[in-house]
């Protein structure tokens, strides 16, 4: 029977010291038909090379060493024996995410970014080892201010109109009900009953609002998002950095 862990944000390679240790006591004895979801964040499609066939426009990495900067994750992650499922976040390269073919996977539309891992899109619902999940990725960057557009930060990292509709048609095909709802980051109520005040200036945009109309509309059993480098609980609601959960 097919086991499914999720966990919180990789940043490239910069937070997976809960990946190793999670592959040490129980990834290893995993198969493909096993899943580790990651919760935004995944950031292993950085400079987009594999996808466009050279480096950033006008090559803005001039160093060797950039040459494979999206090579060691792939490395990292295609030797993992499990099955590697990610929703974006908002540290993504999204215009290079959105360069890959869209392909039909377990009844929704997926991204296929390694031989074992796949991006699962926008406002989609899966069926994965028997149990329902929609996912909605995508978050606000509050530091896009420091950033530059098209290099370390992209406008789509927050959904289109596009993407919210089809969010609510197809939340509408399987009647409102899913088993598990897989987001970055958390819908506007549940920032507020974790009582992170320090995370305010997270929320009070467009999609944290959505995701709270998602939240009073579709019954679901629980909620899993990531975005917030805390792991804590509330009720239905787990926010996942550090902790490896086992669903």
């Amino acid at each position: 029977m097919s086991r499914i862990f999720v966990t919180g944000d990789t940043h490239r390679l910069m937070d997976i010291v809960k990946i190793d240790q999670f592959d040490r006591e129980i990834g290893r004895e995993l198969t493909c038909n096993d899943y580790l979801i990651i919760l935004g964040d995944f950031g292993g499609i950085w400079t987009g090379k594999d996808i466009r066939g050279s480096k950033f426009p006008n090559d803005i990495y001039e160093f060797e060493d950039m040459l494979d900067f999206d090579e060691y994750p792939r490395k990292y992650w295609e030797k993992k024996p499990y099955t590697v499922l990610f929703v974006d976040g908002n540290h993504e390269n999204h215009d290079a995410l959105d360069m890959y073919p869209v392909e039909e996977w377990n009844g929704g539309k997926i991204h296929r970014i390694y031989k074992n891992t796949l991006h699962l899109m926008r406002g989609q619902v899966y069926t994965i080892a028997g149990k329902s999940f929609f996912t909605l990725g995508g978050a606000e960057s509050t530091d896009k201010g420091w950033r530059t557009e098209g290099l370390s930060w992209w406008a789509r990292e927050m959904p289109s109109v596009e993407e919210y509709e089809e969010a609510v048609t197809n939340l509408e095909r399987h009647g409102g009900k899913v088993d598990y709802i897989l987001t970055h980051c958390a819908p506007e109520s549940t920032v507020c009953a974790l009582n992170m005040k320090h995370m305010y200036y997270r929320s009070k945009n467009e999609l944290t609002a959505f995701l709270d109309t998602i939240a009073s509309t579709v019954d679901f059993k629980g909620w899993y998002f990531g975005h917030y480098h805390r792991d804590s609980d509330a009720g239905k609601y787990h926010m996942l950095y550090k902790r490896v959960l086992e669903l």
